[in-house]
């Protein structure tokens, strides 16, 4: 394969591949239209709207998000039980359905994050200001109110409005570091009376939750996706961030909020656009995988004898771990959205071990979860539902398809913006791992830069986790491929790739 080494627009390699898998990198004439008689964040005076205001929320989330879609605070209770507040982002109270933005939304039903380009949902006005849960600023939201038992067990839950008031705009690295005892308390947290003593009680319930979830079988997993640092138009490095704290905690928060969403619908007897991963099919192929571990798992999907084995083998080969996470990624299929009808057996989540989950915590992102809170607003206010059964069944197909759609943009440009970062490499030697030997091809994974590519030479007699070092012989950066070879030179020195602003 030969080298490119000319410039390569990632923006113009995002933008066809949105197109070509059936997604809208811009928004129409009339959705502009739209968005331009919108004068300001939503208001308004129904009495049953809580005033929540004075409690100490905060976002925490990824240090470049400018899209808040939820807050969280949380009381203490008698006999160490918790009173938990997730509030989320009243995206209805100006965008409704059939809408030029809601038609936008609901063809790409999902914002798009690749290293050239976001293709936000909606609008930055609306999702990074109008209907996000910005600092210092007053918006409506719909809360789920969880009671949360000191052992992290679930009590009970409430859903209502409010207005909420972001007290402080928090990112994960930071708050994970200082819970963590890696870094000093963040200047915000330091600066807002209570808040640290607030995160402390939040990382400690959020501890609990984990491990019930992980008593009944949920699954712990980590993939490696390297995210392309991009300055100047140029890709100069590829990071690697391991999930950590912060980013555990609020995770926990939000699969128990998207729970309760689902929980409220059912008891209310109202549809839901329901997320599920259902029981593998394959799952003679994941006990193959264990037993090449040497560790049986039962003849029947166990959820909670997969959990222990992956719990087993992170602790036992962190390095390896991803790349059998990934494998049992696969296996499990992907997840899907379908209509749960009120009195029908839940197909249920699998991979989290829950019979009743909803995605609702990100209606800025996701079109699922807007839908969930249009069904969720109506349902409180006895109103007539925005969808009927058929009309959610064919969402629930559409959202699955374009989900998919959106994961491939992704992983194209990914591949793409790590082609161009090994650009001008070419004959460079690399440490790498053996992630995949089937009849297909054979597939390594570049330990430093965190890249993935095809052994096209020198694959025979090597297998799954093999250490080898590898020469990188050809790159595309349109299509993302990178091609390596068996380095016959074992000795010879790893690459080491320049990071810094000006590119390799």
């Amino acid at each position: 394969m030969k080298e490119q080494t000319g410039p390569s627009d990632l923006r113009a390699i995002a933008r066809r591949a949105m197109r070509e898998r059936g997604l809208e990198p811009d928004f129409p004439p009339d959705a502009i239209g739209q968005l331009n008689g919108i004068p300001g964040a939503a208001h308004e005076t129904d009495p049953a709207i809580r005033d929540l205001r004075a409690l100490l929320w905060c976002s925490i989330d990824n240090d470049t998000s400018r899209d808040l879609d939820q807050l969280t605070v949380a009381d203490p209770l008698p006999a160490g039980r918790v009173k938990l507040l997730v509030a989320i982002a009243d995206v209805d109270a100006l965008i409704k359905p059939a809408s030029p933005l809601d038609r936008h939304a609901g063809v790409n039903t999902t914002s798009v994050y690749t290293a050239a380009q976001t293709f936000p949902m909606l609008p930055e006005r609306l999702s990074t200001n109008l209907t996000s849960l910005n600092e210092n600023a007053d918006r409506l939201a719909l809360v789920l109110e969880l009671v949360v038992a000191g052992d992290g067990s679930p009590e009970g839950f409430a859903v209502y409005r409010a207005v909420v008031n972001n007290r402080a705009q928090l990112a994960y690295s930071s708050v994970a570091a200082w819970l963590d005892g890696r870094a000093p308390v963040p200047e915000k947290i330091a600066r807002t009376d209570g808040l640290a003593e607030q995160l402390r009680l939040q990382d400690r319930i959020a501890q609990a939750m984990r491990s019930v979830r992980g008593s009944h079988g949920a699954l712990d997993l980590e993939t490696i996706e390297p995210e392309a640092v991009v300055e100047d138009g140029r890709v100069v490095d590829l990071r690697l961030e391991r999930q950590n704290r912060a980013q555990d905690m609020i995770a926990a928060f939000m699969i128990a909020a998207n729970g309760a969403s689902a929980q409220f619908l059912q008891k209310r007897g109202a549809p839901a656009l329901r997320r599920v991963v259902r029981t593998p099919k394959r799952w003679d192929r994941i006990r193959e995988v264990a037993a090449g571990f040497a560790e049986p798992l039962p003849a029947v999907p166990d959820s909670k004898a997969l959990a222990a084995f992956l719990a087993r083998r992170r602790q036992r080969d962190p390095m390896r771990f991803p790349d059998l996470s990934l494998t049992v990624i696969k296996l499990l299929g992907a997840g899907e959205y379908v209509v749960q009808l009120p009195g029908h057996e839940p197909a249920g989540h699998f991979g989290l071990a829950v019979r009743e989950y909803s995605h609702s915590t990100a209606p800025n992102r996701r079109f699922p979860d807007l839908i969930t809170q249009r069904l969720l607003k109506a349902t409180l206010a006895g109103a007539q539902l925005p969808y009927d059964p058929a009309e959610l069944a064919a969402l629930a197909t559409h959202c699955t398809a374009q989900e998919d759609a959106a994961r491939k943009v992704e992983r194209q440009v990914r591949k793409s913006a790590a082609a161009l970062f090994l650009s001008g490499h070419i004959g460079d030697v690399f440490d790498a791992l053996v992630t995949g030997a089937a009849d297909k091809g054979t597939w390594v994974r570049v330990l430093d830069p965190p890249v993935e590519g095809r052994l096209t030479a020198g694959y025979h007699g090597v297998d799954v986790g093999d250490e080898i070092r590898v020469e990188l012989t050809g790159l595309n950066v349109e299509r993302g491929f990178i091609d390596f070879a068996r380095s016959s030179s074992e000795g010879t020195p790893s690459a080491t790739l320049k990071r810094a602003p000006g590119g390799p």
